[in-house]
């Protein structure tokens, strides 16, 4: 059953791309006490969440936190070395948290999780966005299977 508004998050170790390397957090005290705009995408360098899932919300960073946002994170089913390179390669820099679920932990601890072995990908995040206020989801946005539209940052906006 998938996670829906009014539930917390629930524990589940993710691993924290640093400027001093990978370092694990707690999913449940990573979102405590504060309000965050998470986004997860299917996958690091795949096509629409390179050129417009994760680039809405680099370009909507500074308007998000104009409404209140924390911290913007992004989560996907890849291994913590991936997620340093596509933040490198996409210029994040500090605008955004990049959360690896290696294993898909988080992602099928959420019920968002999708299998993408036809794709060759195996098992993944579904593309969806989240706000997030002192571990509790505040507003729940999933794509439908190859969608691209509610889980941007424009949308969110919309929703502060």
């Amino acid at each position: 059953m998938a996670i829906s508004v009014g539930d917390s998050i629930p524990s589940q170790t993710l691993t924290k791309v640093t400027a001093e390397g990978p370092s694990q957090v707690d999913s449940a005290e990573f979102f405590r006490g504060r309000k965050i705009a998470l986004f997860s995408v299917p996958g690091a360098f795949t096509p629409t969440c390179s050129a417009r899932h994760l680039p809405s919300f680099v370009e909507k960073a500074e308007e998000l936190k104009a409404k209140g946002i924390d911290e913007i994170a992004c989560t996907a089913v890849n291994d913590a070395f991936v997620m340093t390179a596509w933040a490198k390669a996409s210029e994040v820099g500090d605008d955004i948290t990049m959360l690896a679920d290696g294993s898909a932990d988080f992602a099928k601890a959420l019920g968002l999780d999708a299998d993408f072995s036809k794709f060759g990908m195996g098992i993944r995040g579904q593309r969806w966005s989240a706000i997030v206020d002192d571990g509790v989801v505040k507003a729940l946005n999933v794509e439908e299977p190859g969608g691209y539209g509610v889980s941007g940052a424009e949308h969110m906006l919309g929703q502060l």
